[in-house]
């Protein structure tokens, strides 16, 4: 069975960083994007970056020059990278992954990882 296994996540004051890791476990053929969104109380879940197999990268506007997504296919994990940390970056932060299993591999399945938290505050 996959699943996606996150870490990284804290209490941290405005203008710290944090690195949150996202490590996908089980039969896996393929991972084509991996992404992390993040979501508040009552509000929908929103991306924050995505990345492609090939390193592309997208962003939310409201991150862009403070975040940076990165991943290692070799470990099956994808990274967040999280400079310059306000209070409205507090969220939970959920790791995403496009995955193929080795048991079906032409069938792209979407993952979503338990959330971990972060609290930017003083």
């Amino acid at each position: 069975q996959v699943q996606l296994v996150e870490s990284g996540g804290g209490l941290v004051q405005p203008g710290g960083s944090l690195r949150l890791s996202c490590a996908a476990s089980g039969i896996i053929f393929s991972i084509d994007a991996m992404g992390w969104y993040r979501q508040t109380p009552g509000k929908q879940r929103d991306m924050v970056a995505t990345i492609t197999t090939g390193g592309s990268t997208n962003y939310a506007d409201s991150v862009k020059g403070r975040f940076t997504i990165s991943r290692d296919n070799t470990k099956n994990t994808v990274y967040l990278q999280m400079n310059s940390l306000q209070p409205e970056d507090t969220a939970l932060y959920y790791c995403n992954a496009h995955i193929r299993e080795l048991s079906f591999p032409s069938r792209t399945a979407r993952y979503w990882g338990q959330g971990t938290q972060v609290t930017v505050s003083s």
